[in-house]
């Protein structure tokens, strides 16, 4: 992983510094690139507020094999993590490797490793093209994300979605912010539940919500048919003044917990944290920038590197919490 990382930031110079610890700071107000918007305040919260969570260390107990497996919208994982939808390489990332490229490396590191690349949606239209190829090639092993466009763009790209063959779909509407499409003339735009109900309908796939910041807004997400939701504030670029997602996370989990499937992102660095969200109410995790970082550094070899971390992180925090399974993990782990 250090020579990944070494590549990645001669690739990504002046888009990304790769950081030891991708906090936001450095790069606050760099949108166009890897930052957050404006101060990076909702950036910089996120991994902080993560960070301040603790462990109970416990090891009195027989847990010294953990099992780290998960089933997702019928799929069977080998972790419970999926690759956060991630696009626009040229104007993010600095363009060292192409978007084709990026997507590939993502969608089929993960389906090497046994668990689930996204892919993003944007301007150009190269952004979402090279994701659908990706989850095309991989035989509908992926999840695209869809903007929440108006209208007509929005049920042609759940169209083309369906057509990669894979059956599950998912919309950032937290992206909904982004004035720079509305001004480039491609608006996106928040809806409403009646607008959700008939987009998750017309879909025809399992409906994964990105950007649920609120225990109302999952309850609304429940009402509109989703399969799954996703606590985030879309990796702090859209707005510059809001809770970390982990802040968040607890009330939403009470108010939706098997009513539907919660993931949840921000500021995850480590497999530790993936158990501190599991603990905090997420069914599973996603993971941003880090996975761009390895993507862009080490292609496909590079990311299935990356996964492998993770996942001797995850079971490492597992053993040292008495955790024997993703799918029991006890509050009472982290420290209050």
């Amino acid at each position: 992983m250090k020579e990944v990382r070494k590549n990645a930031k001669d690739l990504m110079k002046n888009f990304c510094r790769v950081c030891p610890v991708c906090n936001g700071l450095a790069c606050a107000g760099e949108v166009p690139g890897m930052g957050g918007l404006g101060t990076g305040s909702s950036f910089i919260t996120n991994v902080k507020a993560l960070a301040a969570r603790t462990f109970n260390m416990r090891l009195i107990h027989e847990v010294t094999a953990p099992d780290t497996e998960i089933t997702l919208l019928g799929k069977q994982l080998s972790l419970p993590l999926l690759a956060a939808p991630i696009g626009g390489v040229s104007f993010n990332m600095g363009g060292g490797i192409s978007e084709n490229a990026y997507c590939e490396a993502i969608v089929s590191g993960c389906r090497a490793k046994g668990i689930i690349g996204c892919t993003g949606d944007g301007v150009p239209e190269m952004i979402y093209q090279s994701g659908f190829e990706a989850i095309r090639k991989n035989d509908g092993h992926g999840i695209p994300f869809i903007k929440p466009w108006e209208e007509s763009e929005l049920f042609q790209k759940l169209d083309e979605a369906r057509k990669t063959g894979t059956d599950t779909v998912g919309m950032d509407i937290d992206a909904a912010g982004l004035i720079t499409l509305r001004k480039m003339g491609r608006p996106v735009s928040p809806k409403s539940v009646n607008q959700l109900a008939e987009i998750i309908k017309k879909s025809e796939m399992k409906f994964i919500l990105k950007g649920i910041m609120t225990a109302d807004e999952a309850q609304l997400a429940v009402e509109a048919g989703a399969d799954a939701i996703v606590v985030s504030n879309h990796g702090g670029r859209v707005f510059d003044s809001t809770p970390a997602t982990s802040e968040v996370l607890p009330d939403i989990s009470r108010a939706v917990k098997g009513k539907i499937t919660i993931l949840a992102d921000g500021g995850v660095r480590s497999g530790s944290d993936i158990l501190k969200l599991l603990a905090l109410g997420a069914d599973a995790v996603m993971i941003g920038r880090p996975f761009s970082i390895a993507a862009v550094g080490g292609l496909q070899n590079g990311v299935e590197k990356y996964i492998d971390t993770i996942r001797e992180e995850l079971k490492q925090a597992m053993v040292l919490t008495g955790t024997g399974s993703v799918t029991d993990v006890d509050p009472g782990i982290l420290f209050t």
